[in-house]
């Protein structure tokens, strides 16, 4: 393993002809994929990574500024795949990790036959004309109360993110992964998340796009999935599951895992079908 790929606690399983690469979203690492990993690995090379600030990361390599937008992250991407010499994967991100694929895309859309794009959003603020599920208001309380209180902020955030109470097991793992980070990285990555505006790059995007989200999400409202759908430069799918929260792979395997796994096994039809 390379630099990069030590860095980010990169792992290669399986050896199957496609690749497929996972990418976590904020306040996670790549063990939030361990319910998806064991039906793909008999088919499929799959490449899991750790994006940095992750608490599994080295702290000091998270640089605040490279991390201020999404380019950074989607920089890291491009070098991981490289250095694993990968000319063409299937990307499958969660979240952060969606809008990360959108921007790598853009910047290298040879490195992907496909993005499939879990819990993701553009733009989480809201503005006149566009509904992303919050003010900027609640966003400045929410950064507010990380500063002041990062363990009580994690027990009030995590069961209302992924949908449950304290006692569950997906949101004690959330919450494992959340209070495992740096409180100080946290609250940088949260703000680049959920500050940035990627409105204006979609209609660069012509690699395919497979839209998954939960029926029922506080953080994402249905209605901005459609959105990336019309917006989209290049082909796009959307499907709602009738799962609850903002990480269904986590919290509801079960509904969730048949849904990725169609969407990596089948492309998007001349229909708009998969």
């Amino acid at each position: 393993m390379g630099i990069v790929g030590e860095a980010h606690n990169v792992r290669v399983l399986g050896a199957g002809e496609k690749t497929i690469v996972l990418g976590h979203g904020f306040g996670t690492d790549q063990s939030v994929w361990k319910h998806l990993v064991p039906y793909l690995v008999n088919e499929y090379r799959v490449v899991l990574y750790d994006n940095m600030g992750a608490g599994s990361t080295n702290p000091e390599y998270f640089d605040f500024d490279r991390y201020s937008s999404l380019e950074g992250y989607a920089y890291d991407l491009i070098a991981i795949l490289e250095e694993l010499q990968i000319n063409c994967c299937v990307y499958l991100g969660h979240s952060l990790s969606s809008m990360t694929g959108v921007v790598a895309s853009i910047f290298r859309p040879d490195l992907f036959s496909k993005l499939i794009l879990v819990s993701a959003s553009p733009r989480f603020v809201n503005t006149d004309d566009y509904y992303g599920g919050f003010e900027s208001e609640e966003i400045e309380q929410l950064c507010q109360a990380m500063e002041s209180n990062y363990k009580a902020w994690i027990s009030g955030f995590a069961p209302l993110v992924v949908g449950g109470d304290m006692d569950s097991v997906a949101v004690q793992e959330f919450s494992r992964t959340l209070f495992n980070m740096r409180p100080d990285i946290a609250l940088s990555v949260f703000r680049t998340v959920f500050t940035f505006d990627l409105r204006h790059f979609l209609s660069r995007v012509t690699v395919p796009c497979h839209i998954i989200q939960s029926s029922m999400d506080m953080s994402l409202p249905v209605s901005v999935s459609e959105y990336l759908h019309r917006n989209l430069g290049g082909k796009s799918i959307v499907e709602i599951m009738s799962t609850e929260g903002h990480l269904p792979h986590l919290s509801a395997p079960e509904a969730t895992i048949p849904v990725l796994l169609r969407h990596i096994a089948h492309d998007i039809t001349a229909d708009g079908d998969t």
